[in-house]
């Protein structure tokens, strides 16, 4: 049974961003859900959208057959930043939902009571959040959203703020209490970046590409629970994700710096990963690369598409290949290395190349950073722009392409 469906839905921002573009899913009774993609994929404006706090461009939403405008009742959300209220103890702070609607104060009690028994902090009823670790807030957000009894739990990467051992006891005892008779809702959607958490707690995953975001890829989690991380069914279905989403980098047509950005990936962080498949004997499986590194999907992928994006590496299925161009780069002593750099760069890197062609035809070698800001904002929020020209700047000045007066603000052309 479907609780909450999305038709066709799209959503742009200021008339012109398009976060997601014509997505249609369904959240259904007596499954978790769990949205993955990267960052800038849209995952948590669905998620938002879902719960009637984003209203979509176009398409619609409906809980239970009938469309909602404004905040859907039938959810309760749980956010990556706790979002308690500091001069309000456990209990207050669990009570508020149940407050808004209007229930008598000891019906509040009684339900925030038994909430807070859940999910483990009886005995911090009247404790401030500032007197709670970080693994026990959330808990207290766990608690606030599932004293509503809502059909549908969402959850904004809940997990993400926590320590790696906090985090995953957390998850063992959500889940727990999930295949328990005593979880108060039918379903959970989850927004993570993590593959293997998604993995780990799913049913179902749905994977988002970018620019804009749209469904790149739907399946089912046929693990029994609790699930075994090192198991190979478990691993072949982490590859499977890997493989989805670097084939979205591996997708880009159109040679321009709007439809082809700069993932947020250093120089340095690239000549790392280069030199670790090198010493890999120029192979590296891409989950194992991130367990070693105990990196997760928002680390590791943007560095592994700028490699693509550059042609120091290519991607082949789950594993990662050093090219004969990361191979060159990999060897080289340091002039022939930024060299090669900047051949790469002006030859695949849209936005550096746009910038070394522009500052040659410049009267004087030298053009206003707002310029190139501009040019990036019409396609992109004020925050990717500046980190995408930030990362051009990064690159341009390491293959002496360019540099980057702070003073004037100005790009400067390398002699």
């Amino acid at each position: 049974m479907a609780l909450i469906t999305t038709e066709n839905i799209t959503k742009s921002f200021n008339g012109s961003q398009t976060v997601l573009r014509d997505v249609s899913l369904e959240l259904r009774a007596g499954e978790v859900l769990a949205l993955l993609g990267k960052s800038g994929s849209g995952k948590s404006t669905l998620l938002r959208t879902l719960a009637g706090l984003v209203e979509p461009s176009s398409g619609r939403v409906t809980y239970r057959g009938r469309a909602i405008h404004g905040a859907n009742p039938g959810v309760g959300m749980v956010f990556q930043n706790f979002a308690l209220l500091p001069w309000l103890t456990v209990l207050e702070n669990v009570e508020l939902g149940l407050r808004a609607r209007g229930l008598p104060s000891q019906e509040r009690r009684r339900r925030a009571v038994e909430a807070i028994d859940l999910i483990g902090l009886d005995g911090f009823e009247n404790a401030y959040p500032k007197e709670l670790s970080g693994g026990m807030r959330q808990r207290v957000g766990f608690a606030r959203a599932l004293v509503l009894e809502p059909d549908a739990l969402l959850m904004d990467e809940p997990f993400s703020a926590l320590d790696v051992l906090t985090a995953e006891n957390l998850r063992g005892e959500l889940m727990s209490l999930w295949t328990s008779a005593r979880f108060p809702t039918k379903a959970i959607c989850l927004v993570t970046h993590n593959i293997e958490e998604a993995v780990a707690m799913a049913d179902r995953i749905v994977v988002l590409a970018d620019n804009p975001g749209r469904i790149a890829l739907e399946l089912s989690v046929p693990l029994t629970r609790p699930r075994v991380r090192r198991a190979p069914a478990f691993t072949t279905i982490v590859d499977q994700i890997y493989a989805a989403l670097m084939g979205q980098a591996a997708g880009a047509e159109q040679d321009t710096p709007l439809r082809r950005p700069l993932p947020p990936a250093t120089v340095g962080g690239l000549a790392g990963l280069v030199e670790l498949l090198g010493a890999q004997g120029g192979r590296a499986d891409l989950h194992s690369l991130a367990a070693a590194l105990s990196f997760e999907v928002d680390d590791l992928l943007p560095l592994v598409d700028a490699a693509a994006l550059l042609g120091l590496a290519e991607v082949a299925g789950a594993e990662l290949l050093i090219t004969s161009a990361g191979e060159d780069w990999f060897d080289a002593d340091i002039p022939t290395a930024k060299s090669v750099f900047a051949r790469l760069a002006t030859a695949n890197a849209p936005l550096v190349r746009v910038i070394a062609d522009a500052l040659r035809t410049s009267r004087n070698g030298r053009l206003r950073d707002e310029f190139f800001l501009d040019l990036l904002r019409g396609g992109f929020p004020e925050h990717d722009a500046l980190r995408q020209l930030a990362t051009a700047v990064d690159w341009g000045r390491y293959g002496e392409l360019f540099s980057f007066d702070a003073v004037a603000r100005e790009l400067v052309l390398e002699e």
